[in-house]
């Protein structure tokens, strides 16, 4: 009988439906020597009978096991798919995720090559209910290159971080003469067994794939096992599992790795409960408390370093029961940036709270001096704000009182109050909300109190399901400051509170009751109830229109509109509303919707434009679209929309102009009464547009779709004459069409590179102190541009070199900034902390660029606008000749004019970093060469052009 290469253990508990996908998913392995063993835990539904159905469709590659009785747990029905394995090697898989489809051979491939017990590969979390398709990699800087280890001490992140049982396969011979199994009857049973594996394994191997996706419903109706804090049984069996792991390390002598899993369980499996602490009664604090200080006692105190200043002083005042200050700790340490506590001075020094401090690890740990809350202007300062009652009156009137936090009293005894409670519309065009005068507010100590009654009812006018979630706010006024506060619900009861009614504008389209509701932050916010899915959907559509001039045709085309309501949230019939409905409203003068990067930054030319429009005062009023739940970055002044959302639609409807830098989405047409500005975001070494051969290959429909979209440009900018070979051939530009400005986003670049030229001096500004660089070294900037797969789809970024290695051989003298291209992420390992930085997030890469003493890129088209500042450049190119001759093809031959060393290895890469200065003096005339045949028109002064040609009266 032959047997299997692999075997995957699938094991299923009352998941009848899920499961033929994810059996289906070892099926369609790439490798054929799998085999399937399902193992069920005893379910109450179909579970055991689809099994049986797969194996009797499957005889030769599934068998169907199931255990006597329920297990609880993932380790009973593991242990017993262990045993019933033919394979050589077994991996677990999980009834709800899948494996990637050459998992199995990736992996067996590797073990076979190094003879390793264990080879562990990427898991990806895939978030099922996120509509933008999110997913994210598990700690993807420990598999940014394929490694073997000979122990787990060579790598101690690898067992701290990656605690997971099912991105792994193991050498079956290897289990069983180890006598390794999951531990039974205790949750966080991966915890353990991957650790005992990676200490018992006698060689270990990492490969950079993706291998197991990882489904998440982070809305699911019952929720699963690591995700039930509220329960303390939970908490119990994960201090149990953690205890048995320190055992384990301390009976093998591995305390380096003890110490790095202390700093982990204090940054991450304990921060986890502490932000539920504040929702949770004293029986289940008490008995956390109990739990929780018995297993800190044993922590490294070396641990304590390696957190932030609010992890130290939660575990600090856990450790000392005292829930007065611990409870603000864990609301701030939640919402990020709030100052909870009233804080304390004591010889100069600011602490946290005003107790503990005869202790000298208490007053180290409180020590918040370094954090600026006493020289900060309060206005700054997001004060923390609690609840302190709540009543209603059954009808559409409600009582609120609070505290907001006073710290150190410096919003003195004789300082003015006045305050405003807003309700404010989470979903929003321009701006909506409703403010109330808050009747009593008053200084009391170290806190201001305040308590007022709103008259919901008769005041606040929804929409619909554009403002369906709406937040609370304080506005304070304290003499001369200005602050607003989130209210926190805090210990207040909202489980008998009732729905508020509401006077909707339009009664018979919109429900008519808010709801009281805890956001996961623990602030208060409201809920628009529906009374029909249809009604929701509908009002969206109105948002205002049927109002004013233009309501007789908005009427006519929302009739049209309507009768397909349904499907009202579709992408079709949001195109079909833009065009009917929207598009037939007056276009609004001095109106710019702005774009950069399909709306997932504030960054680029547009924001140039932007900010160049500001600063003269021009008569506009900005609007920005934003890709994501939440905007980050943008411009308070600006409105911001939700890219494709019915706020957005209507905007660029209305708008007299719009100014972005890639396109705005395809199927909408610009209205004659609207001028296009495409800043565009690079000039070009890949063939672009109809250069491109998929372009081409798209037949005659895809083309013209295509040539539609691109001409609605009204103006294009280039920033030399290669653009207008290329980029404006490319997108079959008229020369009519091309303004010849530059590109607004290297104005800063020029001035950055004329001031250093006339003081002879490299000013690095704020940036360098923000990121906290160190003056004495240099700073490279890494900034690679994306890969595609030969279906267009983008690979996701893996570093092409060992990252420790550089921090290792180089993090004395450099700086390593790393800036992924916007379509990436990266994860960096902590060992190259303060040495390597991930900038990835930092929207505008101008300011790095200005930052940067050198560049190391391959092919992106940051090198056209680095070139601006004549500062030494490397090309990583070490997979040249496939991106060279891609089926895209490139403009011109990188290593022919590429300003710099063209790399194509690592250690290349080492040794041109090595000699830095010697690249910039040899490379000098290429620069300047480079710089006159791709940055002619980058003089500095693009965004004042545009600006003055569009936007100013002595422009129009």
């Amino acid at each position: 009988m032959h047997v299997p290469d692999v075997s995957v253990v699938v094991i299923v508990y009352n998941d009848a439906e899920r499961l033929p996908t994810a059996v289906q998913s070892v099926l369609d392995q790439t490798l054929r020597g799998v085999e399937v063993v399902i193992v069920d835990d005893c379910s109450k539904d179909r579970s055991f009978a689809v099994a049986q159905e797969l194996e009797a469709a499957h005889p030769d590659r599934v068998r169907a096991f199931r255990l006597p009785e329920n297990s609880g747990g993932c380790g009973a029905p593991r242990n017993h798919g262990i045993q019933q394995a033919t394979g050589t090697y077994v991996m677990f898989l999980d009834s709800d995720d899948v494996l990637e489809r050459n998992a199995c051979r990736n992996m067996l491939a590797a073990a076979e090559r190094t003879g390793s017990d264990l080879v562990s590969g990427m898991c990806v979390r895939v978030h099922l209910d996120n509509r933008w398709g999110k997913t994210t990699e598990w700690y993807p800087w420990i598999y940014a290159r394929t490694r073997t280890l000979e122990s787990i001490t060579e790598y101690p992140d690898l067992l701290v971080y990656d605690t997971l049982s099912t991105n792994k396969c193991y050498r079956r011979a290897f289990l069983l003469e180890q006598g390794l199994e999951f531990p039974v009857g205790i949750h966080y049973e991966d915890l353990l067994f991957s650790a005992q594996a990676y200490v018992a394994a006698r060689r270990i191997t990492l490969i950079p794939n993706h291998v197991y996706f990882w489904n998440v419903v982070e809305k699911a109706a019952a929720l699963s096992i690591s995700n039930r804090r509220h329960e303390i049984e939970n908490f119990v069996h994960r201090m149990e599992i953690h205890r048995r792991v320190d055992e384990l390390l301390a009976a093998k002598g591995h305390t380096a790795i003890k110490s790095a899993k202390d700093a982990k369980f204090l940054k991450h499996d304990l921060v986890l409960h502490l932000r539920d602490l504040p929702l949770l009664g004293d029986a289940y604090r008490q008995e956390f408390a109990r739990l929780a200080n018995g297993y800190l006692e044993g922590i490294d105190p070396a641990a304590y370093e390696n957190v932030t200043h609010l992890q130290a002083i939660c575990a600090y005042l856990l450790g000392k029961e005292d829930w007065d200050n611990l409870l603000p700790a864990a609301d701030a340490m939640t919402n990020k940036g709030r100052l909870c506590s009233p804080l304390a001075e004591r010889d100069g020094r600011v602490y946290w709270c005003a107790q503990h401090l005869d202790d000298a690890e208490g007053r180290r740990i409180l020590d918040v001096t370094d954090q600026g809350y006493h020289t900060a202007p309060l206005s700054s300062l997001a004060l923390g704000n609690r609840l302190t009652s709540y009543e209603d009156d059954g009808r559409g009137s409600v009582t609120l009182a609070g505290r907001i936090v006073n710290p150190l009293g410096r919003i003195q005894a004789d300082t003015p109050l006045k305050a405003t409670l807003e309700f404010r519309a989470r979903r929003q065009i321009g701006v909506r909300s409703f403010s109330f005068p808050v009747e009593t507010v008053r200084h009391a100590g170290d806190t201001i109190e305040w308590n007022t009654t709103a008259d919901v009812a008769s005041t606040v006018r929804p929409l619909g399901i554009i403002d369906a979630v709406w937040d609370v706010r304080l506005k304070l006024t304290a003499g001369g400051d200005r602050m607003t506060t989130r209210v926190a619900v805090g210990g207040v009861d909202m489980e008998s509170a009732s729905r508020l009614r509401v006077r909707p504008r339009l009664t018979r389209l919109v429900s008519d009751r808010f709801e009281p509701e805890m956001t996961k932050k623990g602030n208060l916010s409201y809920v628009l109830t529906a009374e029909g899915r249809a009604a929701v959907r509908t009002q969206a559509l109105l948002n205002g229109a049927m109002h004013g001039k233009a309501a007789g045709v908005v009427k006519r085309g929302l009739r049209r509109a309507l009768k397909a309501r349904r499907n009202i949230g579709s992408g079709e019939q949001k195109v079909k509303v833009y065009h009917e409905v929207f598009s037939k409203l007056p276009v609004k003068k001095g109106t710019v919707v702005f774009e950069s990067h399909m709306g997932k930054q504030y960054s680029d030319s547009p924001k140039a434009i932007y900010e160049e429009l500001v600063r003269q005062g021009a008569p506009f009023e900005a609007i920005w679209s934003y890709a994501g739940a939440k905007p980050t970055g943008f411009p308070k002044e600006a409105t911001l929309v939700r890219r494709w959302s019915w706020p957005y639609l209507r905007a660029l409807a209305q708008a007299e102009y719009w100014v972005d830098n890639q396109g705005f989405p395809l199927a909408l047409a610009k209205r004659p009464g609207t001028t296009y500005i495409q800043t565009w975001h690079g000039s070009a070494l890949k063939r672009m547009g109809f250069h491109e051969p998929r372009t081409k290959a798209q037949g005659k429909a895809g083309q013209d779709r295509f040539q539609a979209a691109v001409d609605r440009f009204d103006h294009f900018l280039i920033r030399s004459e290669h653009d207008a070979r290329t980029l404006a051939k490319g997108f079959r530009l008229r020369d009519e069409v091309l303004l010849r400005t530059g590109y607004p986003r290297n104005d800063a670049l020029v001035e950055a590179h004329r001031a250093e030229a006339q003081s002879g001096e490299r000013v690095r500004g704020p940036l360098a102190a923000e990121l906290g660089i160190d003056p004495a070294k240099k700073v490279l900037l890494y900034a690679p541009t994306f890969r595609a797969n030969a279906d267009g789809t983008v690979e996701g970024f893996e570093f092409p070199f060992a990252v420790e290695e550089f921090a290792d051989r180089l993090g004395d003298r450099f700086t390593l900034l790393v800036r992924t291209h916007y379509l990436n992420s990266v994860s960096l390992p902590p060992s190259v902390a303060g040495r390597v930085l991930d900038v990835s997030r930092h929207h505008d890469i101008t300011p790095l660029l200005a930052l940067a003493d050198g560049l190391i890129t391959d092919y992106s088209s940051v090198m056209f606008d680095y070139a601006v500042l004549d500062r030494p450049m490397l090309f990583f190119a070490y997979d040249y000749e496939k991106y060279a001759t891609d089926i895209r093809g490139t403009y011109f031959d990188l290593k022919e004019k590429a300003p710099g060393p063209v790399l194509a290895t690592a250690d290349e890469l080492m040794q041109a970093v090595s000699a830095f200065d010697e690249a910039d003096a040899k490379y000098a005339e290429a620069r300047q060469r480079f710089l006159s045949e791709f940055g002619e028109y980058d003089r500095g002064d693009a965004a004042r052009q545009i600006v003055e040609k569009f936007f100013t009266r002595s422009g129009k």
